[in-house]
């Protein structure tokens, strides 16, 4: 029986990790976290400008029983004592909340007091797509902008992990381009073609990596029949890996805004789940992604 995103979003666990939010005064971060609480998954650490945050709760109905505060009141500060509380295993995971991005990595990858596990970390997008009888996962389209080979191996690695941790303990890693041939003049072929060699060579490990493939060939079996392609897996790709950023996150707001896909997402390859949620996020993707970080955390206290 599959694993489905709804599986995560309704786990509850014995012991729930503790997820520390930097600059929690974020109305739409601190609603996911409620419900999030409410089912279960995870013990929320708000950390931030405590007035900031009770305005909010208190402006749109949010009740913060059972979370903890610590009054942070500069953003950049915030984002240190999350990774520092997860140093100090007093959290299992670290959210952002009404802060940047990048202000939040750069905590996160700090060489002396960051969270840095792998040689990599990148971002790991998990989908229910309409029609589809497995989750898809997409890597990376967000953080890694134009990785290269030795990157592309990381970034594999991090995505399979996710995978085998629901349940997958074999998926098929397509490894996206414009087509289905190693051509010189188009880099990501040759890479593709590498990454190949290096699964079967046992270099990567866990999955089966195809390509070069195009997106049809990755996704659907008799396109990639239809076009002669004799690899067994071409068409049974669960991990999509993009050639670079651009092709990550096009395919990222098209399988969710175009196709109605629900998703969730995290980053991976630190010593703990990192949760990065945008403004743009539907409600339920807030939920999704602290639901699947919650059970990384939950699978690493144990």
């Amino acid at each position: 029986m599959k694993t489905t995103l709804s599986d995560i979003s309704h786990g509850q666990y014995s012991v729930r990790p503790v997820v520390a939010v930097a600059a929690a005064q974020d109305s739409f971060v601190l609603s996911a976290l409620r419900r999030a609480s409410d089912r279960g998954l995870c013990r929320a650490l708000l950390i931030g400008d405590e007035r900031e945050i009770r305005a909010v709760s208190s402006r749109d109905g949010i009740d913060l029983a059972g979370m903890e505060i610590l009054d942070c009141p500069e953003k950049p500060d915030c984002c240190k004592l999350a990774v520092q509380l997860v140093r100090e295993k007093r959290a299992q995971a670290v959210m952002k909340g009404f802060v940047g991005t990048a202000t939040m990595l750069r905590e996160v990858v700090n060489a002396e007091h960051g969270l840095r596990e792998s040689v990599l970390i990148s971002y790991v997008s998990v989908f229910e797509l309409p029609g589809f009888d497995r989750l898809v996962y997409l890597t990376d389209p967000a953080i890694n902008m134009y990785p290269d080979l030795a990157a592309k191996r990381h970034i594999i690695e991090n995505a399979v992990k996710v995978a085998n941790l629901l349940g997958n303990d074999l998926p098929v890693v397509g490894c996206l381009c414009a087509i289905e041939t190693v051509n010189p003049k188009m880099p990501c072929t040759v890479e593709a073609a590498e990454l190949v060699r290096m699964n079967r060579a046992g270099e990567i490990q866990n999955c089966a990596v195809s390509g070069p493939l195009a997106l049809d060939n990755c996704l659907f079996r008799e396109a990639a029949l239809h076009k002669g392609i004799k690899d067994p897996n071409a068409g049974k790709a669960d991990v999509l890996l993009a050639p670079q950023i651009e092709t990550g996150n096009a395919l990222y707001k098209s399988f969710v805004f175009v196709a109605g896909a629900s998703c969730a997402g995290v980053v991976v390859g630190a010593s703990a789940p990192v949760i990065l949620t945008s403004r743009a996020d539907s409600a339920e993707t807030k939920l999704n992604s602290i639901a699947l970080a919650m059970r990384i955390a939950y699978e690493r206290m144990n």
